[in-house]
């Protein structure tokens, strides 16, 4: 497949997620939640998740963004549905080194969210792509479960 159909289907599966994001709503019933939002862009997300014996039985998103900030919430829930909170922090892990164009070993793990790694030719895009990463990040190491609304300001 030529680069340009190549780039072409990549830009059709994150506005396609971006249109019509999965997960998107909010839960009847939630152990962890989450607001986070990022003051450079005005991206702002509300991560719902339901944990159960280590596992995430259920996750939906609620916010406003950017194409990108969206798109990469609705893959990271894909991704993540059903994986253990270990499981989701090393796609935690390799979703971030990928958007800032480092080697990943497992890039398949990430499912359609792989099809972000163009955003490391675009600095100042990260923090989009990353914002559902580092709200489903905060939930899960929060002990308490309680909503916690704070910015996120670095990479």
């Amino acid at each position: 497949m030529a680069l340009s159909k190549l780039d072409n289907l990549y830009r059709q599966v994150i506005l396609d997620h971006s249109s019509h994001p999965h997960h998107h709503g909010t839960l009847a019933e939630s152990t962890q939640t989450i607001e986070m939002n990022n003051p450079t862009c005005g991206d702002v997300i509300q991560l719902e998740l339901s944990l159960e014996d280590d596992v995430i039985k259920a996750i939906a998103f609620d916010g406003s963004g950017c194409s990108i900030s969206t798109a990469s919430a609705s893959m990271m829930t894909d991704a993540v549905m059903g994986k253990t909170v270990a499981e989701a922090e090393d796609l935690i892990h390799n979703f971030s080194e990928l958007v800032q164009g480092k080697e990943v070993k497992d890039e398949d793990s990430l499912g359609d969210a792989a099809m972000l790694s163009g955003v490391a030719k675009f600095p100042a895009r990260i923090k989009c792509a990353t914002l559902a990463w580092k709200a489903l990040e905060q939930a899960i190491t929060d002990e308490s479960g309680k909503s916690v609304a704070h910015q996120y300001h670095k990479e």
